[in-house]
C-alpha cells in the first residue's frame, strides 16, 4: 500500500517500524567509545515522556517550538516528541548568526526551545530580553547552571500517557509539521510550512527508487534540520533501516569502516573533500605505483554510467583499472554500499564519473526545502546522466517556463511560507512552485539545472553570464578548492579563486621549491603560482564562449566558510556577502580596466 493511502503523519513512521519490524534496532550511537543499539520501543518510551514533560509545560497544538542541535538521537525523540502532541517543530542551524535567531524566534513566536550545547544555550541566554515569546530553554548536555533537557522528562511525570494519545489521535496529516526556515543567500529567512502530508509524499517518491531494504544500515552526519537529510532519516524509518549517527565530521572515515553502511547522503563539498584526500595519497606514491595511480584515475574521469556508451577496450582497461586501484576506495567506504545520495548543491562531473568507475553507486537529486524538498534524482531503475539531477520522482511534476525556470507542482509542495502572504503568492502562481532554477531536459526526461535565475548576470556588451556551469568546470581543477564568478554590469567576467593551498605546495616541489617555505599568503603572491592558476582557469575557458570566459582572476588566500558568513549552512555560497567583503579587490580589478 501506498504512505498516500495510509494517511500517516511523521511519528507514526516509528509506531509503524515497531510493528513490521519490532526486533529491530531504529538506531544506533556510540555511548563511551561504543556503538549502542537502540530499540524501537525504548525510542518510543523517550518520545511519550517528553511529550507529557512538554503538555506539563503549556505546549499547546500548533504552537512552535525550537530545536537547534547537531545530528543525534535526541534530535529525533525531540521531533517527534512535540509533532504527536500536534506542536510545530521549528528546526534551526546551530551555525546560524544571532541576528537570525532573533527574528525566527520572535516570527514563529517560539516559547519553548531545546539546544545541544552549552555554547547555544548561552547564547540564546544574551539575546532573550530580545525575544518577547521564550519562556524556557533546555540543554541536552548536562552542564552547571544551565537547565537540562532531562526536567521536561520529569515535570511531565503526572500526565496521563492517555492524554498524549487523545492529542496524537488528533493531529491531521494535512496539519502543520514543521517550519524550516530557509537560510537563504538574501534578505531574511523565510518560514517554510511543511505538512505531514508534504513530507510522507517525498517519503514514498524516495523509498520507490532506493534499492536497501529493511536490517540495511544507514549512517547520518548531515544536519537534520537540512529537510534533505531529514526527509532521507524519515525514510530510512520507513523502510527498517538502521540509522547510526557519525560521531563528528572528523571521524567519518572511521565510522564508515565501524558500521559499514549500505546507504548514506553526501553534500558535494565533502564528496570533494573525499576526493582530495584519495588525489593526496596519490601524489604521496612514487614511481611506478604512481604512474599506475595516475592511469587509474585517467580511466576513471572517462566513464560512462550507460553501459552502451562504454568500448569492449576501455571496458577491459576499467577492469584493469579497479582491480589495481579503484576497487580500493569502494572497500574504503565499507565495501557495502548500494546508495550514496548526493543534493544541497551542483555535483562537478568529474567527480560523479571517478567515484561511479570505483563502483560507489553515486545518484545526484535535486531539491529545495519549499519542496519538501526531494523533485528528481538519478536513480538504478531509469539509470544516470551524468551532468543531471535525473527524472521527476513519483507524485512530482516538472515543467519549464519560457525562460527556462523550472517550475514543480505535487503534494510535496509548501503550503507557503509562514506570516508571509507575499512571498508565497510571488514563489506558488496557479499551484506551480517558482524554484528560480533554470533548467532543461536532456533525453526529455532527465533535468539538468544550469544556473539561478537570479544569479544570471549581463556584461556591459549585453551579453549573459551563467555563472554555475563556468564554476563547475573550475571546481574541476585539482588547484582550484572554491569559485565564484563576477563581473555584473562590467566589461568582462572574471572570478574569486580560493587555490587549493595542499595541491599548490605538492605541485611547488617539483616546480618551484624556492618556495616551500614561505608563508600561506607570500605563497600565493608568488608569480609561479600565480601564472599556475591562471594557466587552470584557461584550462576551463576553453568550454565557452569568449564573453563568458573568466579574464583575470581575483586570488584570494581565505576560504570562503559558514562561520564568516559566507556560506549558507547547507554550504552555497552567499554572493551579496562575498561581493561586499572582497568589493575592494573587485573595484581594483574593474577601475584599472
Amino acid at each position: 500500500m501506498n504512505i498516500m493511502e495510509e494517511n500517516l503523519r511523521l511519528f507514526d513512521l516509528a509506531f509503524r517500524q515497531s510493528n513490521l519490524y519490532p526486533n529491530l534496532s531504529i538506531m544506533s550511537h556510540k555511548v563511551a567509545g561504543e556503538w549502542e543499539n537502540v530499540s524501537t520501543e525504548t525510542f518510543l518510551e523517550q518520545v511519550n515522556s517528553l511529550s507529557r514533560g512538554l503538555v506539563e509545560l503549556g505546549v499547546k497544538p500548533n504552537e512552535k517550538v525550537g530545536l537547534i542541535a547537531d545530528s543525534s538521537l535526541e534530535w529525533h525523540i525531540i521531533d517527534f516528541a512535540i509533532q504527536q502532541i500536534g506542536a510545530v517543530v521549528v528546526a534551526i542551524y546551530p551555525n546560524i548568526t544571532d541576528t537570525d535567531y532573533q527574528f525566527i524566534f520572535n516570527d514563529a513566536e517560539i516559547k519553548l526551545c531545546i539546544v545541544s550545547n552549552k555554547n547555544l544555550f548561552q547564547r540564546l541566554e544574551a539575546i532573550r530580553e530580545s525575544i518577547y515569546s521564550l519562556k524556557y530553554i533546555f540543554c541536552i548536555e548536562e552542564h552547571a547552571q544551565v537547565r537540562n533537557w532531562k526536567e521536561v522528562f520529569d515535570v511531565g511525570q503526572n500526565v496521563p500517557l492517555t492524554r498524549i494519545e487523545e492529542l496524537r489521535q488528533a493531529v491531521k496529516p494535512t496539519d502543520l509539521a514543521t517550519l524550516i526556515y530557509t537560510s537563504g543567500t538574501t534578505g531574511k529567512p523565510k518560514g517554510v510550512m511543511l505538512t505531514h502530508h508534504n513530507i510522507i509524499s517525498n517519503v514514498e517518491a524516495a523509498r520507490e527508487i532506493t534499492p536497501c531494504q529493511a536490517y540495511d544500515r544507514s549512517l547520518t552526519f548531515l544536519p537534520p534540520c537540512h529537510a534533505y537529510e531529514r526527509m532521507v532519516i524519515y525514510t530510512y524509518m520507513y523502510i527498517g533501516i538502521t540509522i547510526h549517527f557519525a560521531e563528528s565530521l572528523d571521524k567519518i572515515g572511521q565510522n564508515i569502516n565501524e558500521v559499514k553502511p549500505h546507504i548514506m547522503t553526501a553534500v558535494p563539498r565533502i564528496l570533494e573533500k573525499v576526493y582530495e584526500k584519495i588525489m593526496k595519497a596519490g601524489l604521496d606514491l612514487t614511481g611506478f605505483k604512481r604512474q599506475v595511480f595516475d592511469w587509474a584515475v585517467s580511466i576513471a574521469e572517462h566513464y560512462d554510467p550507460n553501459p552502451e556508451n562504454r568500448s569492449f577496450m576501455y571496458n577491459i582497461k576499467l577492469k584493469l583499472a579497479k582491480k589495481l586501484v579503484l576497487d580500493k576506495w569502494y572497500e574504503a567506504l565499507g565495501g557495502q554500499l548500494k546508495t550514496v545520495a548526493s543534493g544541497s548543491a551542483s555535483l562537478q562531473a568529474k567527480l560523479a564519473r571517478v567515484f561511479l568507475a570505483a563502483g560507489i553507486p553515486l545518484y545526484e537529486g535535486y531539491g529545495m526545502t519549499e519542496a519538501s524538498p526531494l523533485i528528481s534524482v538519478n536513480h538504478y531503475i531509469k539509470g544516470i546522466r551524468i551532468g543531471t539531477v535525473g527524472p521527476a520522482v513519483k507524485y512530482v511534476e516538472i515543467k519549464l517556463a519560457e525562460d527556462g525556470e523550472i517550475l514543480v507542482k505535487g503534494p510535496n509542495v509548501m503550503q507557503g511560507y509562514y506570516k508571509n502572504p507575499e512571498e508565497t503568492n510571488k514563489t506558488i502562481i496557479d499551484g506551480w512552485l517558482h524554484t528560480g532554477d533554470i533548467g532543461v531536459w536532456e533525453d526529455e526526461i532527465f533535468l539538468k539545472i544550469i544556473d539561478r535565475k537570479k544569479e544570471m548576470f549581463k556584461i556591459s556588451g549585453g551579453k549573459y553570464v551563467i555563472p554555475q556551469p563556468i564554476e563547475k568546470k573550475l571546481l574541476e581543477s585539482n588547484f582550484i578548492e572554491q569559485a565564484m564568478v563576477i563581473g555584473d554590469g562590467q566589461k568582462f567576467a572574471s572570478a574569486y579563486i580560493v587555490p587549493n593551498y595542499a595541491h599548490l605546495q605538492d605541485w611547488s616541489k617539483s616546480e618551484a621549491p624556492e618556495l616551500k617555505d614561505l608563508p600561506k599568503i607570500e605563497f600565493l603572491k608568488q608569480q609561479k603560482v600565480v601564472r599556475k592558476i591562471h594557466k587552470e582557469v584557461q584550462v576551463a575557458n576553453q568550454h565557452f564562449g569568449n564573453w563568458e570566459q573568466i579574464k583575470k582572476p581575483i586570488i584570494l588566500s581565505n576560504e570562503f566558510t559558514i562561520e564568516e558568513g559566507e556560506l549558507t549552512p547547507t554550504l552555497k555560497m552567499k554572493r551579496k556577502v562575498i561581493l561586499e567583503k572582497y568589493k575592494k579587490e573587485f573595484e581594483e580589478l574593474y577601475h584599472n580596466e
